[in-house]
């Protein structure tokens, strides 16, 4: 009787210890967001920093992983001095005063044939919108590193008077929590 229990409780930890998710932390200082656009005079691009993220995530359940992230519009950065201010501090583009935070929460992550696709809000200023991310995830000697890009239309958030389609590049090294 106290071999049996002594197995059954030996299994149900080993369960827990299967089933328990992978929190990672993110490597602020690696990461790089960078977006592509089109201007005026041609294709403008640039990057955001400021990321904050609470990632759960194990590459054999994704479908039980999780994502919540948020980025600060103040750090945007085309290598134009005015530009960025005109894009940080213009209401019809970010106005980080008034809208300090851009977000993301995941709904769903999911197994696809090259990666994964992570289906979340986003929210930019006062507009959330339903987006797909497909990523990779890669294992490196030091934690592990998501990869992932997505294009979205910039006055479906109303950021600029005019439609322009904006895509985004993701690379976010993390370690392990």
């Amino acid at each position: 009787m106290k071999k049996r229990l002594a197995f059954v409780l030996l299994m149900l930890l080993t369960i827990a210890g299967v089933t328990q998710s992978i929190s990672w932390k993110v490597d602020t200082a690696k990461t790089t967001i960078k977006f592509v656009t089109s201007g005026p005079l041609g294709e403008v691009d640039g990057n955001l920093g400021g990321i904050k993220a609470v990632i759960v995530f194990d590459s054999n359940k994704a479908e039980s992983s999780s994502m919540v992230v948020t980025l600060n519009p103040n750090t945007i950065s085309t290598g134009i001095s005015l530009r960025n201010t005109h894009l940080r501090e213009k209401e019809e583009f970010f106005n980080t005063s008034k809208y300090p935070l851009i977000f993301f929460k995941s709904k769903q992550i999911k197994k696809a044939p090259s990666g994964y696709i992570v289906t979340g809000d986003l929210t930019i200023k006062t507009v959330t919108k339903t987006i797909e991310i497909p990523f990779t995830f890669t294992r490196t000697s030091t934690g592990a590193v998501f990869k992932g890009q997505f294009t979205m239309d910039s006055h479906d958030y109303t950021v600029n008077d005019s439609s322009k389609k904006v895509t985004v590049y993701l690379e976010v090294p993390v370690t392990k929590q």
